[in-house]
């Protein structure tokens, strides 16, 4: 069942959607991308099938959202609306913070800040299309937590073999920035989406409820999903 509410933030109400599993073992916040909302269909995806495993999702709806605009702000105002919205949140799993493109961006530089016990960048805007020279990899680097990154194959910010080899990296094979695929590609919309999921899923319980639970002292290697 989704619930949504509106909460403050200093810069306008922001609005956070919450698909609440009935025994959560850890909890997901997910930001969304500066091109689109809470609706985009990979947060749609996860919010839909996380619950049912035991993994909570709350979406949050950036202010300039709810307000209708239609461009989203500076970086620091995207940070400060998420760190405040997250102040609303009473959970008592551990929290995973993330995003799809922007919204990763803000999770991956507030998770610290937010106490999160691991990051999910969903479509991580490694550079503006065409402009490699302009990398954004700093803000993951900078990120000490175990981190997941989920990547289209075709994705103009940033293909997957742009990334370091070190990076925990699902490929969704053909996937562009907003993990559209080919009518004809390798794989359907929908397993498109069931690539995402499962790829969270697995991240969650291996390095988030493992860890907690006491069986993460040895993490396994980073592991790269999808076509090599």
């Amino acid at each position: 069942m989704t619930d949504s509410r509106l909460v403050a933030t200093p810069h306008g109400d922001a609005r956070l959607v919450g698909d609440r599993s009935r025994h959560p073992v850890a909890t997901l916040l997910l930001g969304h991308g500066a091109g689109g909302g809470v609706e985009a269909p990979d947060l749609e995806a996860l919010a839909s099938a996380l619950p049912r495993h035991g993994v909570s999702v709350v979406r949050v709806e950036q202010p300039w959202r709810v307000a209708g605009g239609r461009l989203a702000p500076r970086p620091q105002v995207l940070d400060e609306c998420f760190v405040a919205a997250a102040d609303h949140l009473r959970v008592r799993t551990p929290l995973v913070v993330g995003g799809r493109s922007a919204g990763a961006r803000s999770a991956a530089r507030t998770a610290r800040d937010l106490g999160a016990s691991a990051l999910v960048a969903l479509a991580f805007p490694l550079h503006p299309p065409g402009r490699p020279e302009r990398s954004r990899l700093a803000e993951l680097e900078a990120v000490t937590l175990p981190t997941l990154v989920v990547q289209g194959e075709r994705d103009s910010f940033g293909r997957p073999d742009e990334f370091p080899p070190d990076r925990d990296l699902a490929v969704v094979p053909g996937a562009d920035h907003g993990f559209r695929v080919p009518r004809r590609g390798l794989v359907s919309a929908d397993e498109a989406m069931a690539i995402i999921v499962e790829a969270v899923l697995e991240f969650v319980v291996r390095d988030v409820v493992g860890a907690t639970a006491g069986r993460g002292g040895n993490r396994t290697p980073p592991r790269r999903v999808g076509p090599t």
